[in-house]
């Protein structure tokens, strides 16, 4: 079963400003009103005792002391930024596995954390963008693909290489892939740089394996992407496009690289904008 944190943060946002509100409205007054009796009527009363009067319950302390932080928290990561860590190999050599990303939730429109409803529309896609969507297939999974189909296009995969309505798209070979024990087991594929309607980033493609070839159109209002990792890529290819509902953001920054193995950290790769 997948954690849904946004659901537990509009929770835990809901619950602790529902107490702290009726401690305000209700219970702090009658704690002051209490105080204050105790003064006015002439007995004796210790400052211990007035202050266990006044003193807040542990549950509203924490209500009161969380609320704010937690709000903070869902109104970023709903609205702003969200972090996205790199758990499958099908972005290399863009995205490596144990990359931790940032991606833009605002870049194609406003959504409610919870239903995904947008609210307010701020853009699209486009051709080249790495995109965080919710998986067709099985929403509470999020997957991040680059761009290569835009509503009414004719996408063709022949041979390794993208048509777009028909015109090849260029990618130019630069080699062999080295890598480290992250990408491993994709050392020694070929590496080329692909250009998207002039957006260049580089590939790998196994000129060993069999080409799943393919032609489609794009539906309105819906997405074909692909792995940069070409043959190594469960993608648009294989079940279909990503409808504009399903958009997370846009990823656009390396923050970290972490190995959990070994605890490696690959420090080059840290501040890396995504292209």
């Amino acid at each position: 079963m997948n954690f849904d944190f946004a659901t537990v943060l509009v929770i835990a946002t809901f619950v602790t400003g529902i107490i702290w509100a009726i401690d305000a409205k209700f219970w702090a007054p009658k704690r002051k009103q209490e105080a204050e009796r105790l003064k006015a009527s002439g007995e004796p009363a210790s400052e211990e005792l007035l202050a266990a009067v006044e003193k807040e319950p542990i549950l509203v302390e924490y209500a009161r002391s969380f609320f704010p932080v937690i709000l903070i928290v869902l109104v970023l990561r709903s609205f702003i930024v969200e972090p996205f860590r790199i758990p499958s190999g099908s972005m290399m050599p863009t995205l490596l596995i144990g990359d931790f990303i940032l991606v833009n939730k605002f870049a194609f429109g406003l959504r409610l954390p919870v239903g995904h409803h947008k609210i307010i529309d701020m853009g699209k896609p486009k051709r080249g963008d790495v995109i965080v969507f919710r998986f067709p297939e099985n929403p509470s999974i999020d997957y991040i693909k680059r761009v290569v189909g835009l509503p009414g296009d004719r996408i063709a995969y022949r041979n390794k290489s993208i048509y777009v309505n028909g015109k090849r798209m260029q990618k130019r070979a630069l080699g062999a892939y080295t890598s480290n024990k992250t990408g491993l087991p994709m050392h020694g594929l070929n590496i080329y740089e692909e250009d998207l309607d002039n957006i260049k980033h580089e590939i790998l493609i196994n000129e060993a394996r069999r080409n799943d070839d393919g032609e489609t159109i794009v539906p309105e209002g819906h997405y074909f992407v692909m792995g940069d990792n070409r043959d190594n890529s469960n993608d648009s290819r294989y079940w279909g496009t990503v409808p504009e509902e399903n958009l997370v953001g846009r990823a656009f920054f390396i923050w970290m690289n972490m190995d959990f193995e070994d605890w490696h950290v690959q420090w080059g790769r840290i501040g890396s904008s995504i292209e």
